[in-house]
Order: structure tokens, then sequence, then C-alpha cells
């Protein structure tokens, strides 16, 4: 509900165009007597008009109230219902009421909706009348309504009163986790054919229970210490293996870049990448941690169940890449400073030729502490320099302009240098990925569950 409202006085519409037909008729009677006597008489006229008009308009005043009902915490991208509620205090009406609702940038209205006509029968008949209007987050972060605007205007549309209602409503816009998880299986299992079967390594798996042999379970399963202890009612041993399941309470840490190498795209799917697998390694026991370099240095200490996942919401809704120098070095040095135990960290960025030199020394010493995996994207525009369409037209290539030349070797020799680096990598025991936005998800998710069931935790 307002309580300090700012109010401005404003000519309408029809006193602009009479006030501009008053000056031309005045520029007549310059130059014509018999329209000068017109002239005064009209202005002698049309003064009390223009006087009456602005006290019916300061009579009634305003005597509306308004309240705004908005959820505090919305979803990225989806759909929300906003409710004004627009009261009769006391007095008189104004002839005629439009509403403008001051919301933010980061929001779009699908559809021109404001100025908003109020009926004032509406009001007549009962003391509030409900308008609702829907509007889209477009932008993760904070947002504020300022205000509501309301346009009142006299009988006569000489004058209006604009009055800033200060109905402040705030808030934060988190990405829509609804359409995070569609397509995929929160309970880890990326799409179907995806997963590669790997053998169990070192105390990758966790025992779980006993049941009974089944037709395909393998022979080394079998725990031949409970098998002897019981038999079947035809003297024959009932064979008893051990279930396994994956190791839980390990630790996830995620570090992205939030500099000038992640382009918008890439970097909002990276971020909801990193929030749809913390769910899946949150649902499976582990502990997530996340930290941020670049733009902004952030770091959420590692956490367990929903309390953890609401934690990493509030502290990554807001999240965004500008363009700026990032450290990979100094990222990794930060989080080597903050691990007090093994775990498998998930470094997003975009890396190339000069971070080989840069990371060359700690990358060892991380690794030897801990399971490290490189994310990258495909750099789909050198990819276009590097392989362009091929023609069997000789003409056509001997057209190639000498920068198009150059453009081609260019891109061909920077995608060789980061296939040679990530090769690198991962001849020294690293993981790399390399992935496109639309499937880092399911890729990291992949990854993940491969690292599970391997062992190497």
């Amino acid at each position: 509900m307002s309580k300090e409202n700012r109010s401005i006085f404003l000519p309408g519409k029809i006193l602009f165009i009479a006030s501009l037909l008053y000056l031309v008729m005045g520029c007549f009677a310059f130059f014509f007597n018999y329209v000068f006597l017109y002239w005064i008489l009209t202005g002698a006229v049309f003064i009390p008009f223009l006087i009456s008009d602005l006290l019916l308009l300061l009579l009634p005043g305003d005597r509306l109230q308004i309240k705004r009902e908005i959820p505090n915490s919305l979803a990225q991208g989806e759909i929300t219902r906003i409710k004004l509620i627009i009261s009769r205090t006391r007095g008189l009406l104004p002839f005629s009421i439009r509403l403008y609702d001051l919301y933010p940038d980061s929001m779009n209205i699908t559809y021109s909706v404001f100025p908003v006509k109020i009926k004032r029968s509406g009001l007549k008949k009962s003391l509030s009348v409900i308008f609702e209007y829907s509007i889209t987050p477009e932008k993760r972060g904070e947002w504020y309504f300022s205000g509501t605007d309301i346009m009142l205007s006299s009988p006569l549309r000489l004058w209006q009163l604009r009055v800033t209602h200060n109905v402040i409503s705030g808030g934060k816009t988190y990405p829509d986790f609804k359409k995070l998880a569609k397509g995929v299986d929160l309970n880890g299992n990326p799409e179907k054919g995806e997963m590669k079967l790997i053998r169990k390594r070192g105390h990758g798996l966790e025992f779980e229970s006993l049941r009974d042999y089944q037709e395909g379970d393998s022979i080394r399963s079998i725990d031949w210490r409970a098998t002897s202890r019981g038999r079947r009612l035809d003297g024959r041993l009932k064979l008893i293996v051990r279930n396994y399941q994956e190791e839980q309470d390990q630790q996830i840490l995620f570090i992205i870049d939030s500099g000038y190498r992640l382009p918008d795209n890439q970097f909002d799917s990276a971020l909801e990448a990193m929030l749809m697998l913390s769910f899946v390694a949150l649902k499976h026991g582990d502990a997530v941690a996340a930290a941020s370099f670049g733009a902004r240095d952030l770091w959420i200490p590692p956490g367990k169940g929903l309390k953890a996942y609401t934690a990493l919401m509030n502290g990554l809704y807001d999240l965004h890449n500008e363009p700026v120098p990032s450290s990979p070095f100094t990222a990794m040095e930060n989080a080597l400073s903050h691990l007090n135990r093994r775990s498998f960290i998930i470094f997003i960025s975009n890396f190339r030729e000069e971070d080989g030199e840069s990371l060359s020394w700690i990358l060892p010493r991380i690794n030897k502490r801990h399971l490290l995996l490189m994310v990258s994207f495909r750099e789909n525009e050198a990819e276009k320099l590097a392989h362009p369409n091929t023609t069997d037209n000789t003409e056509e290539i001997l057209l190639k302009t000498d920068e198009e030349v150059l453009k081609t070797a260019a891109a061909s020799s920077y995608l060789a240098n980061r296939r040679r680096l990530y090769a690198k990598w991962e001849h020294s025991g690293l993981l790399v990925l390399e992935t496109s936005p639309v499937h880092i998800s399911s890729a990291l998710i992949n990854k993940y569950m491969i690292v599970k069931k391997s062992g190497k935790l």
C-alpha cells in the first residue's frame, strides 16, 4: 500500500492543441485588427474554463490506494501472474483513471497491456477492483517494482494529474529448474544408451546388502561364506551375492569462469548444468561446493541435502558473466586452499593453448590430491572457418581472397593447438570434456556417473 505518493500536474492533449491554435490565432491578430478582438475574447472565455477544469481535478484528487500481489521467488522464463488491487478511499472519483505498473527491465510483457483504463463504475459499485496481467522474467537476479503510475484526467481533459504510488515489490528470479530437469532422469541416469558399463576398481562401490543369486550376476559377486550357511530344501547350496551401490559421501566442486571466456549462452548453459548435476549428486548422497572466478569471486562451501541445494541456488541465481580477464591458475590456487579432502573438481571454462603453460605445474599437483575434469565448449565459429564448405569448382577456390585463406589457416591452427593441449592433459591423467551448450547437462551427468562407477574418487 502506498504511503508517500508523488504528484505532478501535466497539460492534457486538448489543452496542448487549444494552446497551439490560440498561438496561431495570435499570429493572425498581429497583422489583422479585427482578428485581434476575437483573440482577446477567446482568451477571456477560455481562461475560466481552464481554471474550473483544474479545480474539478483538484477537488477529487487522488482517492485511490494500490496493492500489488506477486511471489517473491520467480523462475526464469516462466510466465507469472501479477494482481493489482485498486481501492477507493473516500470522496469523489476522478473522471478518468489510467494505470501504469512500473515493472523492472528484466521482465517482459508479451503484449501491450498498459495503460489500463480503470472504469469508474467498477469503483462506484465496490470499494475495489482487481486487475491481473502476465509477465515473464527474462534474466536471473534480483528485481524491484518501483511503483505504479496513475494518470487522472479532468472533466474537459484539459489537465492531467500523474500520481506515483510507492507500491514497492522485490524478489529474486532463479533458473527454472523444471525446464532444466525436462527430459533428464533425476536419478542420475542420462539418456538411455549413453552410459558405459565400467568395471569396478578400488573402493568405488560400497557394500549395500546380501541377496539371492539371479541369472546374469557375476560369479565374483558371490559371497561364499554366506552361501555356505544356507541351503535349499533339496539340500543344494543357495547362492548369495553381495549387492553394491555407488560410494556416497564424496565431494564435488564446481568452478565456473565468469569472465570473458564464456559468452552469455555458454555461461548460462554451464550454470544450468552445474545446478542440474548438483541436484543429482546431492541425491546420490555426495557433498557439493561451488566457486566462480573472473567477474565475481565466489565460494559456496560444501554441503549435503536440500539445504545445500538451496544454498547453491541462492548463491548462483544472480551470477553473470562479464567481459573481464579471468585467471584459471588463481582459481585453482583458491580451490586448493579451501579443500581439505579429496574431491571431484569440475572446472568449466574455455581452455586455450596459453593455458597449457600457465597451468603446467599446478595441474599435476591438483591431480595427485583430487580428480580434475576440464570442461570446454566447442568453438563453432572457428570450426566453420577451419572447415568451409568444400567445392569442386576450381574458379570458386581461386576467387577466395588472401584474407579468407588466412582466416581458415588461423582457425585450423587454433583448433589444432586446442586438441594437442587436451590430448596432453588426458595423457597426464586429467579428464577432459569438450561439448556444446545444448548437451553440457547430459554430458556432465554422464561423466559424473562414469566416475562414480569407476571408483576413481
